[in-house]
């Protein structure tokens, strides 16, 4: 074989592998260009979240200067999936309270789950924590709500979420929730007593969710 002949063959091989590598980029670039197309067509929509109630069996803050804080209250959150052709996954969510921008409970896992088409989900977790540190500013605010006789918690709920379209399901995507929780410790008629020194207050206020 002639050194020109090595060169053609060499030449041609080339020329095929370069032909394998862009079908396979074009393979590539039309599926996800289907699934843009398809993302783009179904338009999904972020789940609708709803704090129902909040059950409160202890709230304390003690400590001079107040900053320790014991709490055990049991909420009641839904989740709506609008979508009529998308499932969500709920790969892990993790619910808490807030006090002025600060975790004041631990935080309770929801097990893992799916949410099909148009479908409700409810969780009826715990959030507390015994004498939880909480900064010293937000020690005296707490106390002095709690004298005053009401207390605006915030209930968070963070975690991972995935999309499910017909057979696909996307990477996960970070989820946050707010829920707002006025707590009337001076009214008990503004919620329902359940138990020794335990009151179950109802709300009506949606959450905030982005994703």
């Amino acid at each position: 074989m002639t050194s020109k002949d090595c060169g053609s063959h060499s030449h041609s091989r080339r020329k095929l592998i370069r032909r394998i590598i862009w079908s396979i980029i074009f393979f590539i670039f039309i599926i996800f260009l289907t699934i843009l197309l398809v993302w783009a067509i179904l338009q999904p929509s972020k789940p609708r979240f709803l704090l129902q109630d909040a059950t409160v069996y202890a709230f304390n803050v003690s400590g001079n200067p107040p900053n320790l804080l014991t709490s055990n209250i049991q909420i009641t959150l839904s989740s709506r999936n609008p979508n009529d052709k998308i499932g969500i996954y709920y790969d892990r969510l993790d619910v808490y309270a807030t006090y002025r921008s600060q975790q004041i409970t631990f935080r309770t896992s929801i097990p893992s789950t799916y949410q099909g088409h148009k479908e409700i989900n409810i969780w009826s977790p715990f959030v507390y924590g015994t004498s939880v540190p909480v900064a010293p500013f937000n020690g005296l605010g707490l106390d002095q709500d709690q004298d005053n006789g009401s207390v605006m918690l915030i209930i968070r709920a963070d975690g991972r979420v995935r999309w499910k379209v017909g057979t696909f399901i996307t990477g996960k995507y970070h989820l946050y929730v707010k829920c707002p929780a006025y707590i009337n410790f001076n009214n008990k008629a503004a919620g329902v007593i359940v138990g020794n020194n335990a009151v179950k207050y109802t709300f009506t206020s949606s959450c905030s969710v982005s994703v």
